[in-house]
């Protein structure tokens, strides 16, 4: 094992370790190599079996001549600044186990010579510029248990081939530019758990043959373009906890044979055309209202004359009440500030983002009221208020996965905002007190005051509103440059906050919270997160550290400060959902 090995000498240093002949293990990882892997590296001992250098910061190319390591199983490479293509020498490492060469910047194709590795059984690729077809050999791998190729570039079919990968765990072809129909030889994955073939170009139905899939606990198709029904073979899949079918042209009803999915967790088929009553018996209250409406007296009279005691909130633009319509619905009353020209500008943009939107995860507005003495909203009421209360109040606790669930749910939405919408939104206000929850803790982003309609190719604008201070992206903050990548920027710092339970400004001197936990990471994780969060002992503990530095990453993926460089919504929903199952297997690990 080698640590704590310093900067450019350090790679200069595997050369001397080529005359030690009976070497088997090779770690590096997490230092800051800074350097190119050498040639002599096909030097090592031909007894070395697993080489470990992730996250070292090594760039340049991984040289040929690793192909002389012909007794690797692991060779990990993941999360540095490679560049080029996976050399072809790959193929003679024959009894190869594991191939980690994630987060780099890989580019080219996957040659057939992978395919000789027959011994493989996971390959980890993802977030790499990789691209072309991926060959139908890789089918011929039976070993292979793991297969993650997410967030690259491939453009072709998925191979038929596959379907021969009987004990296939995990695929993962998610975030690429893949094309044409499901292969119907999906359905002899029998082994399958998880399948991501989101965000791609996926077309025509979902093929019957899915129902195959017995075992499967994670589908996500969403962001492709499939069609036609949802087939009623899915309802088989009894042990399916997550469903996720949304953006794409799916029609017809939703099967009522998916009831017998009892394990289902987590069901998504919004932006489609399915057409039918799903709940009837809940199509009264709050629905009807919609229909309606209703004057300021009206409104006066349930919330008690605006009275104190009803007051939820209030912000630049306007004053939060909840009240109790006759119907015995509890709503919530936004009255907005007019003797502020901004407060007219909130209202109208407010209602003209919030009645053209709809999602899962944006609050839903019911109804509004207009006149010359006042301008008021109806919205739905959230129970359990926002996620500033639960982060800073002692009376309140999230735990790793409730907290997690609520900002997948706010990236989720900020998604829908940026990518799915016929122009893009920039919310542009971002912070955990417009963060609220309903009764099932779904969290709903709220106060589209001050958003942004961008224009069909994104377009900046250039704004004098500003938004609250230490969520302001830079270039917001100096130029009042608005893009969706200011939402991204101050997702991240929410994310942090979530995280750490420190508020953005609330550090002493220049540091700010980005700086503090930049300064902690990686070695230091359990040091910045709220340590609340950190009940657990032994691997369990372990295990939740690793996800908590996965979440820590995934924030500083959207902190760059070019805004060029911030990670897209897209990614950062895939990414914190693999970060979630991640969680999940926490469930099961051993304390001791």
């Amino acid at each position: 094992m080698v640590r704590d090995v310093r900067h450019g000498q350090a790679l200069v240093r595997v050369v001397t370790l080529t005359n030690c002949r009976n070497l088997t293990l090779l770690s590096l990882s997490q230092n800051p190599l800074n350097g190119m892997l050498p040639v002599s590296v096909g030097n090592l001992s031909a007894s070395l079996r697993k080489f470990y250098a992730d996250r070292c910061k090594i760039k340049g190319r991984i040289p040929y001549e690793v192909g002389n390591l012909s007794n690797l199983i692991d060779f990990d490479l993941n999360e540095e600044n490679l560049v080029g293509s996976i050399p072809t020498s790959i193929g003679n490492l024959r009894i190869l186990q594991g191939l980690f060469l994630s987060d780099n910047k890989l580019t080219g194709t996957i040659r057939y010579n992978l395919c000789k590795l027959q011994r493989l059984g996971v390959i980890e690729l993802i977030n790499n510029l990789l691209s072309g077809s991926l060959p139908n050999c890789l089918g011929n791998i039976t070993f292979i248990r793991e297969i993650y190729l997410g967030s690259n570039k491939f453009s072709s079919n998925i191979p038929t081939g596959l379907g021969n990968l009987k004990d296939l765990l995990d695929l993962d072809l998610s975030s690429n530019n893949m094309v044409g129909s499901l292969p119907p030889e999906i359905g002899n994955l029998k082994a399958l758990v998880r399948l991501d073939l989101s965000m791609n170009g996926f077309s025509n139905e979902i093929p019957r043959e899915i129902g195959g899939l017995q075992n499967l606990e994670y589908l996500s198709l969403r962001h492709n373009m499939l069609h036609g029904a949802i087939p009623d073979s899915m309802s088989t899949i009894v042990g399916l906890e997550f469903l996720d079918l949304s953006h794409n042209n799916i029609s017809g009803i939703i099967p009522k044979s998916l009831e017998k999915l009892q394990n289902l967790k987590y069901f998504n088929v919004s932006v489609n055309k399915l057409r039918g009553k799903i709940a009837p018996q809940q199509a009264d209250s709050v629905s009807t209202i919609t229909r309606e409406r209703i004057s300021f007296y009206e409104l006066l009279q349930v919330t008690d004359e605006l009275s104190e005691s009803n007051l939820i909130g209030s912000g630049s633009f306007g004053t939060v009440y909840k009240g109790i319509l006759r119907s015995g619905v509890v709503i919530a009353v936004k009255v907005f500030s007019l003797q502020l020209d901004a407060g007219f500008k909130s209202f109208d943009t407010e209602c003209e983002v919030l009645w053209n939107l709809r999602h899962r995860n944006l609050a839903k507005v019911i109804t509004s009221c207009s006149n010359l003495d006042s301008k008021s909203l109806v919205l739905e009421y959230m129970p359990n208020g926002s996620l500033e209360k639960y982060l800073y109040s002692h009376n309140y606790f999230l735990d790793i996965m409730q907290r997690l669930s609520i900002m997948i749910d706010v990236a989720c939405a900020l998604e829908y905002l940026h990518h799915g919408c016929s122009l893009p939104v920039s919310h542009c206000y971002l912070k955990p007190s417009n963060v609220l929850l309903d009764e099932d803790m779904v969290s709903h982003l709220s106060d589209f005051g001050i958003s942004k309609l961008l224009g069909e190719d994104e377009s900046d604008l250039y704004t004098k509103t500003l938004a609250t201070l230490g969520y302001i992206a830079p270039e917001y903050g100096l130029d009042g440059l608005v893009s969706t990548k200011c939402d991204i920027y101050s997702y991240r710092i929410m994310l942090l906050e979530t995280f750490t339970r420190r508020k953005p400004n609330d550090l002493e001197g220049d540091v700010n919270l980005k700086q503090w936990v930049n300064y902690s990471l990686p070695e230091a994780v359990m040091y910045v997160v709220d340590a609340n969060l950190l009940t657990s002992t032994g691997n369990r503990l372990r295990k939740e550290l690793d996800v908590l530095a996965s979440i820590m990453k995934v924030a500083f993926d959207c902190c760059a400060e070019s805004p060029a460089r911030r990670t897209n919504m897209k990614d950062v929903v895939g990414m914190l959902q693999m970060t979630k199952i991640q969680l999940l297997e926490c469930g099961s690990c051993s304390s001791k």
